[in-house]
């Protein structure tokens, strides 16, 4: 405890500030390349002479390799210095993006983009805990709130502002931006960063390494194939089999060695557990709900990419702008308060899109995506927050790389099975409802999604149990 008081007074007031500031600009530079080529894909596939099934690795990709690379950031944190770590997160991070502005192919495309995703593993994981660890606990969620600028209003605001650039400039100029943005990033964390973590004595184990890229890279490489494979395939039940069987191998031997790579036995922590099924839960329909919205308003309205974004923005920046503000209110009140009142918003937002038809006007979209994320900025930080406050100081890197894991894992879930679920209660009810089976399978995706939320806030009501 002595030491950790230590390391909080070695980075108080404008170094901490400085700091803080370095996490967030390149937070926001590496989480938009999350979401950004989403709006690229049809530009990439023809740049390129490849079909939209290979193009969409480009994003499907990029997810998969954060959800292999977060269990090996709990360890690189333990072992290199704070400085040397996080600057080398921005370097690789750059060196993907060189790859894929100057990528002659799509494969060296994708080993770009692989690069950019552990980059920013390293980036996310050890920004959450360095906010964690270098301010006092009243500051916590203020400060964690308003890093989710970086990691959840960017990847949702992204797609619209890279449907600009692209129209204006081709779908490289997002990689020439985030570029100049991680540069001086770079330049300026080279200057005022400080080995602010302590580190611990643990030797790297490769088996529970190969382990964990088997486990959780099988079980997000499965899920994200059922949705174009089914369960009962090569593609998709294969990978997700493999992945859960190595999962339940990597588990038992986390548990008996005396130095786990990625210490699962936090989760016997009651107050954590919840924190990490209540954010797998939200992600769900978070991603689920982030990708049904441009579906509502392109394939089953029939309007245009552009009106898809301007649909979408007002829900975007609501989540910008609650974000930080979530933050000061769990300094406040403490997770229960919050929680309720935000996993029933979710259920409102969420079920008001089951009663749409063609003839809904999109400004109720519009309106209900706003509750929506105004929901999803205030939960989702705060949870993560609270989650790691119940762990010991020494496990949070553990505690925050499990959880941000999990959530991958659960957001895969969502986009796969909630798609699913629309494609085949339009083809079931064809018969039926005609030219609205879309909106049907749309009604009924929605409904399963606030099923989801009230799951949430059953949790929430009954799960919570804090101290003041």
């Amino acid at each position: 405890m002595e030491n950790q008081e230590k390391t909080k007074n070695e980075v108080t007031g404008r170094q901490r500030t400085m700091i803080f500031l370095c996490l967030v600009v390149s937070g926001i530079a590496s989480s938009i390349l999350s979401t950004a080529m989403t709006t690229a894909l049809p530009n990439v596939t023809a740049y390129f002479g490849i079909s939209t099934s290979v193009g969409q690795w480009v994003t499907s990709g990029y997810s998969l390799a954060m959800g292999m690379i977060m269990p090996l950031t709990a360890f690189l944190i333990t072992r290199f210095p704070t400085r040397k770590l996080y600057l080398s997160g921005i370097g690789i991070f750059i060196a993907g993006l060189l790859l894929s502005i100057f990528s002659a192919n799509f494969g060296i495309m994708m080993a770009g983009r692989v690069m950019q995703a552990c980059g920013n593993g390293i980036l996310m994981t050890a920004a959450q805990v360095i906010i964690l660890t270098v301010y006092p606990v009243e500051k916590k969620g203020t400060m964690m709130g308003t890093y989710g600028l970086a990691t959840t209003a960017a990847p949702v605001i992204a797609p619209t502002i890279a449907g600009l650039m692209i129209d204006a400039f081709g779908w490289k100029s997002i990689f020439y931006v985030a570029l100049v943005i991680m540069a001086v990033s770079f330049a300026i964390s080279a200057l005022v960063f400080k080995d602010v973590l302590e580190l611990q004595d643990k030797r790297f184990d490769f088996i529970s390494f190969v382990q964990s890229i088997a486990a959780f890279g099988g079980i997000t490489l499965g899920i994200g194939n059922i949705s174009s494979f089914g369960l009962i395939s090569v593609e998709g039940g294969l990978p997700l089999l493999v992945g859960a069987v190595v999962c339940v191998f990597f588990v038992i031997r986390q548990c008996s060695l005396e130095k786990p790579f990625l210490d699962v036995k936090i989760l016997g922590s009651r107050n954590y557990s919840v924190s990490v099924i209540a954010s797998m839960v939200l992600y769900l329909v978070m991603m689920g709900s982030s990708v049904m919205m441009p579906l509502y308003v392109q394939s089953v309205m029939g309007y245009s990419a552009v009106v898809s974004g301007l649909v979408t923005l007002p829900g975007s920046l609501a989540t910008a702008v609650v974000s930080p503000f979530a933050g000061r209110l769990y300094d406040k009140m403490g997770i229960k308060k919050i929680f309720v009142a935000g996993a029933a918003a979710l259920v409102v937002s969420n079920i008001g899109m089951f009663f749409f038809s063609m003839s809904t006007p999109l400004w109720a979209a519009a309106g209900l995506n706003v509750i929506r994320n105004i929901s999803i900025g205030s939960l989702m930080m705060p949870l993560l927050t609270w989650g790691t406050g119940n762990v010991h100081p020494g496990k949070v890197a553990d505690a925050s790389s499990l959880l941000t894991s999990f959530r991958t894992i659960a957001g895969s879930i969502g986009s796969a099975v909630f798609v699913g679920i629309m494609t085949v209660v339009s083809e079931n009810s064809a018969d039926v409802y005609g030219e609205g089976a879309m909106m049907h399978g749309m009604n009924v995706s929605f409904l399963w999604m606030a099923v989801g939320a009230f799951v949430l806030f059953l949790i929430a009501v009954f799960a919570v149990k804090e101290k003041r």
